[in-house]
């Protein structure tokens, strides 16, 4: 059996993903979070398990792994623990990409057809097709798409259950305990310092979202990874008035935007509670987290034109979450070149849901020396966008 040491930083869903796999391979792993498990950037997303919104190229074909992956995944859980796998509330319900302008409709068509040539199903929607799919929506669209393969989880729900996955295949978990420094031999990490004391590692893997950049540092390899943040809103339960994700195109271009100015796009989906979800927003404002009320004026306003009979429902809550972003769009996820022995696995942005189950098959694969899913090199940590002497 495989008993190699790992130190995985982070509680969050691309930590508890990977100390799942490598618990599961035989790795003997401990989770360290410096909070509580899926109590960061995890618990205020959205839950989007998503292939539209990827143009082709590395990070649609790591989502199109993710999105194979999660059904089985959630079998698996279940297969251990039935309400935890419950508590994951996979809805593959599908997602609808629409467009309200001339231009937003030829530029969709566009999108749409090179994701079809890289394997994604993008079903084109007539007017009536639409009205039946989303009966609320507005009819002022020009075009509409379909993805099937979209999906929804309930992110802490599916965070906990990953993470109970791997305690009950061996790992541990440290929680309230802050990492503070690397323990370096011979130009490789060998563990990790916490305050009185230390823990032993043949492995870490620097799995901490938007603090990736902050413990990267640390560790004495600064990563530059910083935060984005975003803010949602929540509904008053409302069933089945809005039926799949649904989301304008200019979505997209927000989300791949490099201006740290705040960028806003119409998203909307319901729960399997009913409430419906609002979004979203995107603006690099460090960590400050005050929620600011323009932002949420600016994303109701986007919202109430694709569903204008979101009017009249109360909002419930808002929250706002920040999200690990690279100036390049692309997560990482490999060795670090001046560390050995020190993995990032980080960058996901507001994707790392979706794309954290296989992220951590990439990583196990990696790690065992077995041949990737998929092709890695544009997520390693030695390219211009992620290396850096002071993570911003």
């Amino acid at each position: 059996m495989n008993r190699t040491r790992v130190v995985v930083l982070g509680a969050g869903i691309i930590g508890a993903a990977c100390a799942r796999e490598l618990s599961r391979a035989g790795f003997d792993v401990v989770v360290v979070d410096r909070g509580h498990p899926a109590g960061g950037t995890t618990s205020h997303g959205e839950g989007n398990v998503l292939v539209s919104d990827k143009g082709p190229g590395a990070e649609l074909e790591l989502a199109k792994l993710s999105a194979r992956l999660w059904p089985r995944v959630v079998a698996e859980i279940a297969d251990e623990d039935a309400s935890a796998a419950s508590a994951i509330e996979y809805d593959p319900k599908g997602g609808i990409v629409v467009a309200t302008t001339g231009e937003g409709a030829g530029a969709l068509a566009a999108f749409a057809e090179a994701q079809a040539g890289a394997g994604i199903r993008a079903e084109p929607l007539s007017p009536k097709e639409l009205a039946i799919a989303e009966p609320a929506l507005t009819r002022a669209v020009t075009a509409a798409f379909r993805y099937p393969e979209d999906a929804q989880v309930q992110p802490a729900g599916a965070a906990l259950a990953l993470l109970g996955s791997a305690l009950r295949h061996g790992a541990r978990l440290r929680a309230g305990t802050e990492v503070v420094g690397a323990i370096v031999r011979n130009g490789r990490i060998t563990g990790v310092r916490v305050p009185g004391g230390s823990i032993e590692a043949d492995v870490v893997v620097n799995a901490a979202g938007p603090w990736a950049g902050q413990v990267s540092a640390r560790l004495g390899a600064p990563i530059a990874v910083r935060p984005r943040r975003g803010e949602v809103l929540v509904t008053t339960p409302m069933p089945g008035v809005v039926r799949h994700k649904v989301y304008d195109a200019d979505y997209v271009g927000a989300v791949g935007a490099d201006s740290g100015d705040l960028q806003t796009s119409a998203v909307v989906e319901s729960t399997w509670g009913g409430t419906v979800l609002i979004g979203s927003s995107r603006r690099r404002v460090g960590f400050d987290d005050a929620i600011r009320p323009e932002v949420l004026s600016a994303i109701a306003v986007k919202a109430l034109r694709l569903f204008p009979a979101l009017a009249d429902v109360a909002v419930m809550r808002a929250y706002g979450g920040f999200r690990p972003y690279v100036d390049d769009h692309l997560p990482v996820l490999g060795e670090d070149p001046r560390l050995a022995n020190l993995w990032h696995a980080t960058g996901h942005e507001g994707a790392g849901i979706g794309l954290s189950v296989g992220t951590a098959r990439l990583l196990r694969e990696l790690l065992t020396g077995t041949e990737p899913a998929m092709a890695v090199e544009e997520f390693t940590v030695d390219r211009p966008a992620v290396l850096a002497e002071v993570a911003a």
